[in-house]
């Protein structure tokens, strides 16, 4: 291993980490020390042919439209109320329980993240929809605001994610193949919280009050009628991925205009609306776009140090099985989680790492699942938990951050408990990837 590749490699990561504690866009940060390092290391023209070629190459690849149409099918159905209508229709069913709206919330928001792809998105617009209502009602508030929360992340894991685009994009693996790999443990996740939301209102009687309304069986099934612009638009990505009927780069298209169309149907499309929901895709898209080109910059910078072959190489002769390198990858991101926001740690590790990954043998697709629901943890991990900061900015009741900070924990368990089971079961992650057609 040449030490000297190695110390190239740290002092472009160090300088990465101090130019974004000091505030700098995590894009500009990755691609102004990348410039500079190749600059260093092996001259002027490939720091200039590498500025050229690889955000323009990046661009024009056909599937990074996949990014901005997921974008504007999950703005388009949340400014048309579908939210409003799927939060309404699961309430009825689940009412009778107690804790019924924390329940409410986590099924309302898997549900839609299968048509929006954004965790932010979610944890907004349920802050706004339930938190109020919980309160009232006498549910815990910092217990309320941290399900929200944790609810909003199953966005980033139940497809169309757009973590496993922009992951797809960084390694070259199979978008359509991420995609489905995150729905099984998607759903599992949402399992697991609600188990352990049953669990912890009888243990915690202050999480929660008694419920007292319940909905016939004829007000249930007639609420289920505000289902379909859901299920039909997850139908048409989720769907059209795995029969392969539809191509993952065109699916985000289909589903953009499938939105459209299934909110014009319904009398809800206005030109203010659309209006809106373009305008909102294209900054999202260009904030995105900055920092993966960023990214990219910085992996063929750590590439051309030798900083990437220098540590696999270490890695090798280290001797360190699958088990103890996942353990470290584990540990690495929720102490990197609880500092710095989800997309600067994905496109700063993943050029560290998943160099590592396919030299040790491990599955890239249950590695990626396993990365995102470790990225989950981190939207919702103290201090700097932008999910928490998300509910608190969109929510007008009085909740300290200690209290939110005390009240995500269990849900961050639960996480932990869910990664568990995707150890101990693979074909969780797996399968549906495997016998795609």
């Amino acid at each position: 291993m040449n030490i000297g590749d190695v110390y190239h490699g740290l002092e472009g990561i160090v300088a990465v980490i101090v130019l974004s504690a000091a505030g700098v866009p995590i894009g500009i940060s990755l691609g102004s020390v990348a410039l500079l390092g190749l600059y260093l290391i092996a001259g002027p023209t490939l720091a200039l042919v590498s500025l050229r070629t690889l955000p323009y190459a990046t661009a024009s690849s056909y599937s990074l439209v996949i990014i901005p149409m997921f974008i504007l099918m999950g703005l388009v159905a949340s400014e048309a109320g579908m939210m409003t209508d799927l939060y309404e229709s699961i309430n009825r069913w689940l009412a009778r329980f107690r804790g019924s709206l924390l329940m409410v919330t986590t099924v309302a928001s898997a549900a839609f993240g299968a048509v929006s792809g954004s965790s932010i998105v979610n944890a907004a617009v349920f802050t706004r929809l339930a938190l109020p209502e919980m309160v009232r009602l006498g549910y815990k508030p910092g217990v309320s605001a941290a399900a929200i929360a944790s609810a909003g992340t199953l966005a980033s894991l139940i497809p169309p994610s757009i973590n496993f685009v922009i992951y797809a994009i960084l390694t070259e693996e199979s978008i359509g193949k991420l995609l489905m790999a995150g729905l099984f443990p998607g759903i599992l996740t949402t399992l697991v919280y609600m188990l352990g939301i049953a669990a912890c209102v009888r243990i915690f009687k202050d999480w929660a009050p008694k419920t007292t309304k319940s909905y016939s069986w004829r007000e249930k099934f007639s609420s289920m009628r505000r289902l379909w612009p859901v299920l039909i638009l997850s139908s048409i990505i989720i769907g059209g991925i795995y029969s392969g009927i539809t191509p993952p780069s065109a699916a985000g298209g289909v589903g953009a205009i499938g939105a459209i169309f299934v909110v014009a149907v319904q009398r809800r499309l206005t030109w203010a609306m659309l209006w809106n929901s373009l305008k909102q895709t294209v900054e999202i898209s260009a904030l995105l776009a900055v920092i993966l080109f960023g990214g990219l910059l910085f992996s063929r910078f750590l590439t051309i140090s030798g900083f990437v072959t220098a540590l696999v190489d270490w890695f090798n002769q280290a001797g360190l099985g699958t088990f103890h390198f996942m353990l470290m990858v584990i540990l690495l991101f929720l102490v990197l989680g609880m500092f710095m926001d989800t997309m600067s740690m994905l496109v700063i590790t993943i050029p560290i790492l998943y160099p590592i990954v396919k030299a040790m043998g491990i599955n890239g697709i249950w590695y990626a699942v396993i990365i995102v629901k470790l990225m989950e943890i981190a939207v919702v991990s103290p201090p700097v938990g932008l999910n928490l900061f998300t509910v608190m900015a969109a929510t007008d009741q009085k909740i300290t951050i200690g209290e939110l900070y005390k009240g995500v924990l269990p849900f961050i368990i639960f996480d932990l408990f869910t990664i568990g089971l995707l150890f101990l079961f693979p074909a969780i992650a797996t399968w549906l990837p495997d016998h795609m057609m």
